[in-house]
């Protein structure tokens, strides 16, 4: 890449700003890669906004060149098409291959899941 393309970034935990995003019973806490590699690529965090909710989030897809999901604390499971059920907890992390099909089943209260994706928007399609 070519220097100056991108810009310096720096998000400091303590100043997170969660909102309502993709579903409303998460939130979200944009790390400003979106804005810093011109939409290249986005980074969140993602943290259950209502504990009683159910988190499934129905069979549905990513159209993406990459998407990395690394658990930051609690635990969570998920369905993957050719896969079926994994769990995942602090310190675990899994690619998900563009167009996989997928769902969340259950996350604890406690979980906070880091996403990167690239490119920063990308469309999501429904079984």
């Amino acid at each position: 890449m070519k220097a100056g393309k991108e810009k310096f970034n720096v998000k400091h935990a303590r100043d997170a700003e969660w909102k309502k995003g993709l579903r409303a019973d998460f939130e979200y806490s944009d790390l400003g890669i979106r804005d810093a590699t011109k939409g290249q690529f986005s980074a969140h965090v993602i943290r259950i906004a209502d504990p009683k909710a159910d988190h499934h989030t129905g069979k549905h897809a990513h159209m993406t060149d990459f998407q990395m999901i690394y658990v930051l604390q609690g635990e969570a499971r998920f369905w993957f098409d050719g896969e079926g059920e994994v769990s995942v907890s602090k310190g675990d992390c899994f690619y998900q291959p563009d167009g996989i099909m997928h769902d969340a089943l259950w996350m604890s209260e406690d979980c906070e899941l880091l996403e990167i994706t690239s490119p920063g928007e990308f469309e999501t399609v429904r079984d």
